[in-house]
């Protein structure tokens, strides 16, 4: 199943590649066809996700399935943004990625991090916090790409045909800033029930470890990104690299503890 669900991820990649430039590709039967291969992709994904992660002791929640799980809703959350949104450019990247996280947890011994029980509370808390990062990675590809098509322009290079299918500017630039907007709220209340509602959701007082602080760090970059970009205008490379910085303590915060404890201690 590992197998199908990549292949099938990268076969949605190259197609969506090839229709780069070609309008004809953007709609009817082709367009049809491409997202049947990735619907299948992710169905697939979910198949392999659901096969790892549940077990009779428990919910197997270690470092590769974690990001295996985040792939996976960062797929379906394109595929549904995509059917309003022109972002398909974005899914020549998501897709590949996508690919390479199911040939890992295929490849790859998996660690024994459960969960014995979750409860309704819990179950709340981790879906909204997958889709904040899920949408804020999202957010994160389409900014890297503004990044190339700026340096492009600033340095008065050829765009490539990859640059020349995209969007225009302004477009991928408010495309981005609707992400981060969404990410943030979902953020926000995940920060909230994990900083207020410790006790219920994990049966302990609040212990401020190095997710939370670095979740907290993450919110507030992100809060004064939005604001500047409400009150200054930013755009451009400053919402860039605000973006950047953003997600890079959020990536920390969500894989930092989980890296170091399965993979450098071995736990």
């Amino acid at each position: 199943m590992n197998l199908l669900a990549a292949v099938l991820y990268l076969c949605v990649g190259a197609l969506l590649w090839l229709g780069l430039g070609r309008p004809e590709a953007a709609r009817g039967p082709a367009r049809l066809g491409i997202y049947a291969l990735a619907v299948g992709a992710v169905a697939a994904h979910a198949a392999v996700l659901y096969t790892g992660m549940l077990h009779e002791g428990g919910l197997n929640v270690g470092l590769v399935n974690a990001i295996s799980l985040i792939a996976w809703a960062i797929a379906v959350l394109f595929l549904i943004a995509s059917i309003t949104r022109p972002i398909e450019s974005l899914g020549i990247l998501i897709m590949p990625v996508a690919a390479a996280t199911v040939l890992v947890d295929w490849l790859t011994p998996r660690g024994h991090l459960l969960i014995v029980t979750v409860t309704p509370m819990q179950s709340v808390h981790i879906v909204i916090s997958l889709l904040a990062y899920s949408l804020l990675s999202i957010a994160v590809v389409q900014s890297l790409m503004l990044a190339c098509v700026e340096s492009h322009l600033r340095h008065r290079r050829q765009p490539s045909r990859f640059l020349r299918a995209l969007p225009p500017l302004e477009t991928m630039e408010n495309l981005m800033f609707q992400m981060i907007t969404l990410g943030f709220v979902l953020l926000t209340l995940t920060v909230i029930s994990g900083v207020f509602f410790s006790e219920q959701l994990f049966n302990k007082p609040l212990e401020f470890t190095d997710h939370i602080v670095l979740s907290i760090i993450a919110w507030v970059v992100f809060a004064v990104l939005l604001a500047g970009r409400w009150r200054f205008g930013w755009r451009g490379r400053t919402a860039i690299r605000w973006t950047l910085g953003g997600f890079t303590l959020l990536a920390f915060a969500y894989f930092g503890s989980k890296f170091a404890l399965e993979i450098l201690l071995r736990r």
